[in-house]
């Protein structure tokens, strides 16, 4: 309890100076693509899998793609054809089975 909405343990602004929500304060480890197959099973079991962890790197992950599409000063059309394209997939499985019903009709 307590852990969502505060600094992660291993920051610290006097080495860190100020904080980026982008940034991951952990140790730094080899990047995935780095890593070699027959290294990946370690390389996972290294990953912390922690409802914690996994909301810390999903919430990394938007801050990444935000500073980068969302927050600069002429975003553009970019972040709300990603949203749309986005929100297109998500539709696209929803409705899949609906969709799929309707195969054994005749085409004309």
């Amino acid at each position: 309890m307590g852990v969502f909405g505060r600094y992660p343990r291993e920051y610290n602004p006097k080495v860190h100076g100020p904080y980026l929500p982008s940034r991951y304060y952990g140790k730094p480890d080899v990047s995935l693509g780095q890593v070699k197959v027959g290294e990946v099973g370690a390389w996972f079991g290294r990953r912390s899998k922690t409802p914690e962890a996994i909301w810390s790197a999903v919430h990394r992950g938007y801050w990444r793609w935000a500073t980068k599409n969302l927050h600069v000063r002429q975003s553009g059309f970019v972040p709300f054809g990603q949203a749309a394209m986005a929100m297109s997939i998500f539709f696209f499985f929803l409705l899949h089975k609906e969709r799929s019903y309707h195969k054994h009709c005749k085409r004309s």
